[in-house]
């Protein structure tokens, strides 16, 4: 018997993580098996155009412990492993440029890392170990949802391939037992690699939306809208063209929500504070053990999602690598913000809108985190644009006397010390602008590089 649950996740007797009574170092070795012998399979199916009927297959192969013609021996017991959508996802995976062998050897040639800090949900989360991609267990619902869902995602991303919302792999099932644990491969919003100062999650909403003190009690709690509001009342201070992008895409990404009646997600934001960093660089230990990786996925870090192709023949500036966005905080401290739509399997069924019913009579109904699609959409992007992210004012201007040379001289200590990989992409390098070229850009424009110079904004630079 397990010892405590929450949802489907558990703890049993030995002190191992459980989920639907399957412990975790099985699931693992199923999961890894399952996507090796999916991904091998598929390899030998000719590429063509995805098709309509291509959103509803769903292939399964048996894999018992003594193992069989086509699958080898195993310990874990017998168990069905089901793949959804196989050429739709490689599909997705292909414009995301990840070839097979990567994916491959980022999920299946070391052991997943369970995450020990999953939330509330009730999930499992898993990342591989060169941090590129998170497993996570979603429920029945959620996986059908997600189903209904890929012709519309299919048509987004061939539209705009820099969004925020969750950029999709894979979906599988582990059959055991008699239990189906469905399970969906994601990017990893938040680097491993990358020390997090400050976590959130934010929906827009006030009602409740503050971290319990049992959550504030752990290493790196995972506050909310209230805990924001009163701990960063100034909200966190893009350059202009930064904000700029960003919200454009926050506005698309809301209107495709809103289209497809999604409504509950949250924004989860990592803050990398590179001040702090600096001074916990010098007792930093050296990670010789990472190993070198593939080609990294495109598009996929925060920074990719809301800027346009770089272009240029100088290498990356450290803080690119690193996909974080730039920005700095009311006290003027160089930050990393690592940003992502989380959340969004949840459409506005029935049972939403009586729990939206309900909490309406218990609260102000515009207050709770449960509402119809487009009143959620626009309180979300309004929370987003005005609250939480803001283009600095001139009377900031003081704050912002230390140059953008000893954050850079900081942050490229830190990776130094932190990581021998060399994680720098050959697709991004940046373009070297001068400053007119900078403070006249377009708010209509997309952003087409960063020069060294505007890393973060001094007070040269026109803040609007």
């Amino acid at each position: 018997m397990n010892k405590k649950t929450m949802g489907h996740r558990g703890i049993d007797p030995t002190g191992e993580t459980t989920y639907k009574k399957t412990t975790s170092s099985a699931l693992k070795g199923a999961i890894q098996l399952g996507i090796t012998h999916s991904v091998g399979s598929l390899s030998q199916k000719p590429e063509r155009d995805v098709l309509m009927q291509d959103f509803e297959v769903v292939e399964s192969i048996f894999f018992p412990s003594q193992g069989s013609n086509s699958t080898p021996g195993h310990h874990h017991g017998d168990f069905k492993f089901k793949t959804y959508a196989p050429i739709a996802f490689r599909y997705f995976r292909e414009m995301f440029g990840i070839r097979p062998d990567d994916y491959l050897y980022s999920l299946c040639n070391e052991p997943l890392i369970e995450l020990s800090n999953p939330g509330a949900s009730g999930s499992l989360f898993y990342v591989s170990s060169d941090d590129e991609f998170i497993i996570k267990t979603v429920q029945h619902k959620e996986a059908e949802f997600l189903q209904t869902l890929l012709p519309g995602y299919f048509m987004n991303l061939n539209q705009n391939m820099r969004t925020l919302l969750p950029k999709f792999y894979g979906l599988y099932c582990v059959q055991a037992e008699g239990k189906n644990i469905r399970i969906v491969v994601m990017n990893n919003l938040l680097p491993r690699a990358v020390p997090m100062h400050l976590k959130f999650d934010l929906k827009g909403s006030t009602c409740k939306r503050r971290a319990s003190p049992k959550e504030r009690a752990k290493d790196l709690p995972t506050y909310k809208d209230l805990d924001f509001m009163q701990d960063m009342p100034e909200g966190i201070l893009l350059e202009s063209d930064h904000y700029n992008a960003l919200c454009r895409t926050i506005q698309r990404d809301c209107r495709v929500l809103q289209s497809f009646k999604i409504m509950d997600y949250s924004l989860l934001m990592g803050i990398h504070n590179l001040d702090r960093a600096g001074e916990e660089a010098s007792t930093a230990v050296p990670d010789t053990q990472k190993k070198a990786q593939g080609q990294k996925p495109l598009y996929c870090t925060a920074i990719e999602s809301i800027q346009g192709e770089s272009k240029g023949n100088t290498s990356p500036q450290p803080y690119e690598s690193m996909g974080g966005i730039p920005a700095f905080n009311s006290k003027g401290e160089k930050l990393l913000v690592f940003i992502g739509i989380i959340d969004i399997l949840q459409s506005y069924r029935l049972v939403k809108k009586l729990e939206h019913s309900w909490k309406a009579l218990l609260h102000d109904g515009d207050t709770v985190s449960v509402h119809r699609p487009s009143f959620y959409a626009d309180r979300f992007q309004k929370f987003m644009c005005n609250t939480v992210f803001k283009k600095p004012t001139c009377k900031f201007d003081s704050h912002i006397e230390t140059s953008a040379t000893d954050a850079l001289k900081a942050l490229t200590l830190f990776s130094r010390l932190s990581s021998g990989v060399q994680t720098a992409r050959p697709d991004l390098l940046p373009q070297q602008l001068n400053e007119d070229e900078i403070t006249s850009s377009s708010a209509d424009t997309t952003l087409s590089a960063t020069s060294p110079g505007s890393f973060w904004p001094s007070n040269t630079l026109a803040l609007r």
